[in-house]
Parts: C-alpha cells; sequence; structure tokens
C-alpha cells in the first residue's frame, strides 16, 4: 500500500495514508517522498474528504475509520483495483507471483530493464538497493509488480494477482502459505488456476519447471505460452560457485553472472527475470551483464552492521522453506565459520503453528538458533527440542536481547529473520554489541 501511494502521487494526486505500527522502511520511504502518514485509523480522517479511499487487506470490518466510511457510503476501491483501472491497463505488465523470492525476482526484472534503457515502472514489496525506493511510474510501456496471491481486501476475497493484467507471468513456486485465508495448498493451486485463466494468448508464463504444485496448475488449462526454467530442457545453471554461475537455454551457453547475491534460490530468481524479460525484447546477454550488477533488495541478506568482529545481517524469511534457504545461502558463503540464526515468526502462519513441524528442520545448518516465542499459538521449546542445547526461546524481548549479545563473538554470523519490525532488534543488538 505504501508503493501503491507511491504510484498515485506520482500519477498526479494528492495522497494521505493511514496505518498502525508502521516501521522502516516503507515509513522513511514515504516520509521522503512527501506523503502525509496518520497513525491509527482515527474517523477524524474522513475529514480530509478524499475522491476515493483506496483500501488494503490489512483493514477489516470492526475498523472505525472502515465503519465510518460504510455508514457515510464514501466511494471505496481496493489497492490491485485501483491500480488496474488507472494504470496497469496501459503497460506491458510483468508479474512475479509466487510463495518465495517474489520481491528479488521483481527487483531483478525491474534492474535488468533500468539498466537496459526502458525505465521501467514498478511496484514492489521490498526496497531494491539499485533503486532506493518500493515503486516508480514512469512514461515507459513496462510495469514490473510483485503479484502477491492473498487476499485482495475484505470486499474481495480473489487473489491480489488476479487484477494485474499480466503480459509475462513468473510462476516462480507454489507452497501452503497463508494459513489464515487458505485451507491447504490445492486451495493456492486454484488461484494460481485462476490466474493461468486470464491470462491472454500472447502472454507468456515463465514457469518454475521443478515445482511440482506448478506443473498441476498449468495441467489444469493453459491457454498462453510457457517456457520453464531450474530445468534442462528451459533456462538452467551449468556451471557454478558461490559468487557466478552459467546460465544456459536449452543447454546452449548464454553468458555468466557475477555476483554478490547468495544460494541457489537467487540464482533461480535470476533465471526467471533473465527469460521474463527476454519475452519482453532484453536479449539474455544483455540481461546477464545487468545482473551482474544487482544489488539486492533491503532485508533481503542485508548486513546491518559488524561490530567487534561480529555480523549482523536482516533477512525477510519468515516461512520454513525460506528460512532453510537462506541459511543454505549465508552457509555457502561463510563455510565453518558460527552462525546464530535468529527467528521472529510473525507471520499468521507461523503464529498459529501450521508451519511447526518443519520449522527445526529449516534451522540446522546453524550453530546456534534464537526463537522470540512471544505472541505464539505453540509451545517453541517443545516445537524446537530436536535441536537440543543449540536453541534458545524466550517471550521476553529484553532478555532476549540480552542473551543473544551475549552469545556473540567475533567472527560470528548473526541472522535475524523476520518479515515485520522485531522490535528494532537490528539496532539495539548492534548497540549492546558495542558497548560489551
Amino acid at each position: 500500500m505504501g508503493g501503491l501511494a507511491l504510484i498515485a502521487r506520482s500519477a498526479g494526486h494528492r495522497v494521505t495514508g493511514c496505518d498502525a505500527g508502521v516501521y522502516p522502511p516503507m515509513s522513511t520511504q514515504l516520509a521522503e517522498q512527501g506523503i502525509e502518514l496518520v497513525e491509527g485509523y482515527g474517523t477524524d480522517q474522513r475529514k480530509l474528504k478524499p475522491d476515493v479511499w483506496v483500501i488494503g487487506n490489512a483493514v477489516t470490518r470492526g475498523n472505525p475509520l472502515m465503519e465510518a466510511i460504510l455508514d457515510a457510503g464514501d466511494r471505496y476501491i481496493s489497492g490491485p483495483q485501483w491500480l488496474a483501472e488507472n494504470v496497469l491497463n496501459a503497460k506491458w505488465v510483468l508479474a512475479v507471483a509466487g510463495t518465495h523470492g517474489k520481491t528479488t525476482t521483481s527487483s531483478m526484472l525491474a534492474w535488468v530493464l533500468e539498466a537496459t534503457g526502458r525505465e521501467p515502472s514498478f511496484l514492489i514489496g521490498g526496497v531494491p538497493s539499485n533503486f532506493a525506493v518500493s515503486a516508480r511510474l514512469s512514461p515507459g510501456p513496462f510495469f514490473v509488480i510483485e503479484a502477491d496471491e492473498y487476499d485482495t481486501a475484505f470486499f474481495d476475497k480473489r487473489s491480489k494477482f488476479l487484477h494485474y493484467l499480466a503480459r509475462t507471468a513468473v510462476l516462480n513456486n507454489l507452497e501452503f502459505d497463508h494459513a489464515d485465508i487458505f485451507a491447504d495448498v490445492a486451495a493456492i493451486e486454484t488461484q494460481f488456476h485462476h490466474l493461468v485463466r486470464t491470462l491472454p494468448q500472447r502472454a507468456r508464463i515463465i514457469a518454475n519447471g521443478t515445482e511440482a504444485t506448478i506443473r498441476r496448475v498449468l495441467g489444469r488449462g493453459c491457454w498462453s505460452s510457457v517456457e520453464s526454467f531450474g530445468t534442462a530442457d528451459g533456462w538452467s545453471v551449468g556451471r557454478e560457485d558461490v559468487s557466478a554461475f552459467e546460465v544456459l537455454n536449452q543447454g546452449a551457453v548464454q553468458g555468466e553472472v557475477r555476483w554478490s547475491q547468495l544460494g541457489a534460490h537467487n540464482r533461480l530468481n535470476a533465471l526467471a527475470a533473465i527469460a521474463a524479460v527476454n519475452h519482453a525484447g532484453v536479449p539474455p546477454g544483455d540481461a546477464i551483464k545487468a545482473l551482474c550488477s544487482f544489488d539486492g533488495v533491503q532485508r533481503r541478506m542485508e548486513v546491518r552492521g559488524v561490530v567487534r568482529g561480529v555480523t549482523v545481517y536482516d533477512d525477510f524469511a519468515h516461512h520454513p522453506t525460506a528460512i532453510e534457504t537462506t541459511l543454505a545461502g549465508l552457509r555457502a558463503k561463510v563455510g565453518n565459520a558460527r552462525i546464530i540464526a535468529v527467528l521472529e515468526p510473525r507471520s499468521n502462519t507461523m503464529k498459529m503453528g501450521t508451519m511447526k513441524s518443519a520449522l527445526a528442520g529449516s534451522l540446522v545448518l546453524a550453530d546456534r538458533a534464537y526463537c522470540y516465542s512471544a505472541g505464539l499459538e505453540w509451545n517453541a521449546p517443545e516445537v524446537l527440542a530436536s535441536l537440543g542445547a543449540r536453541v534458545y526461546c524466550s517471550a521476553d524481548f529484553d532478555a532476549f536481547l540480552k542473551a543473544l549479545a551475549g552469545e556473540a563473538r567475533a567472527g560470528d554470523h548473526v541472522l535475524i529473520m523476520s518479515n515485520g519490525g522485531f522490535n528494532g532488534i537490528h539496532p539495539k543488538l548492534l548497540k549492546l554489541l558495542a558497548a560489551t
């Protein structure tokens, strides 16, 4: 919604917004762009008399401002629908869908188009380091969007990506998530099937060939062309090491990406981006060259500081698969150095405990694991007991932070994973480490 506010402002509208508990980088970005942000949902905001209220999917019935809007008969619309009707209908949309990698792959797409002179618009759920903003409206024909399967609004329970009018659609992967709105993985597959059903014949689907769930989705009906990545019959990885990999298309070498991004998951993200921009007219060699200067995404393995030889990272991982792949990437980089994994299970799915059986296994590559257990509907020490003495759990944030700072020593890599603000843990930890 913050990114959408930036798009609307660039389109010439006056934009204000409200939310509760806003945290960086979005709060900082909005302030820098001169967008007024009101804390909370007070009904007095109706005095602004906007032409339309654009409603995000975090807003529910019972929200005081929403109730006032409904009672007054004010005009309102969902964010995705507003975007489709006012912006996307005039653009070539490159949409990135999937359980994991949406933000990073969207950022890669935007950067490749930018680096090759195409000046794309974009709306991304994170802040690409190459741009320092999460959204932009440009005059060029291309619009890159992170296409989320989460529902659109309390009054529109379709997945958001069904609004996005994609011409190039990346299906990156598909696992069970969002247990608060989906009963099982089959329900999510159905939403992806609906997406495929709405794509025009001229569209192209860039599909992860390693994912059985994606194959099932396409098997239910497909009316657009399909290219695969991750398998030898499509876009694949050839020779590789920690900092470089060869790009192949149907076995033919296209070039080599040399970069600082970590992990096999990011190599797959890169393949998806190369295939997608190729559909939009960017030759593979140009895309590969651009990816060599891709600087990543804020909150995706972002180094927040190094104090007394302790490196502190910030990462958005909150699903067991993402936790495991993020740790694998860091392990490949640091070798035998000690990794302390610090996790805040904050998403609705994680709080409910839907993924708890996979959590211990996702942390096995860490030498120590810290789990902040406040607000969970399950017993963290019990669930993580198989990690033995390697795990520390606490619902007391101050005690948690003190224990973590006392644990870290020179040479350690502290990987902090949360999809929220985590009580501002990063600067607090760095300050404690500096004072020790």
